[in-house]
């Protein structure tokens, strides 16, 4: 027979609500977003930080939800696609994906708006090189599009 787990408190902010919870201490960031709070527009993919799918704003800044443990996030605030979305800057760049063709199967497309938001809310993505623009997208992957849509939809949302 198994022993029960130990629980952990957990206090923090997850798009604009205060969140007090009892968790594991290995529970993923991703896995409490997702199934606790039943915020499903975080996605899961390689589950290694790699392909930031599963990325959330941790403080305002982009960071790897499955990368990291939900503890690690206390007394933090957390932003997902959910409440990121309305943002003005994520409006825009969901409508630029759309007239650009910056996504096609649409797995990865919660984790691009939110670092592609990022970018545009700490950038002058107008005046970026390409290759500053991949770099900065760098910890987003996508295996459909070959990111030339993507770099045009962060350019036209830009404007």
């Amino acid at each position: 027979m198994q022993a029960p787990q130990r629980l952990y408190p957990l206090n923090l902010t997850v798009n604009g609500t205060e969140v007090n919870a009892q968790v594991p201490a290995r529970r993923r960031l991703v896995d409490f977003i997702r199934e606790d709070l039943e915020l499903t527009g975080t996605k899961v993919g390689c589950e290694v930080g790699f392909c930031g799918v599963c990325s959330v704003m941790l403080d305002g800044e982009p960071v790897a939800a499955c990368h990291m443990l939900a503890l690690q996030a206390q007394g933090r605030t957390v932003t997902t696609i959910e409440e990121l979305s309305a943002r003005p800057a994520c409006s825009r760049l969901q409508e630029a994906f759309k007239e650009e063709g910056g996504f096609q199967c649409g797995f990865c497309t919660s984790g691009q708006l939110v670092m592609g938001t990022a970018l545009l809310e700490k950038h002058d993505v107008c005046q970026m090189e390409t290759a500053d623009i991949a770099l900065e997208m760098a910890g987003t992957s996508c295996r459909c599009t070959g990111y030339y849509g993507i770099h045009r939809a962060l350019r036209k949302a830009a404007q």
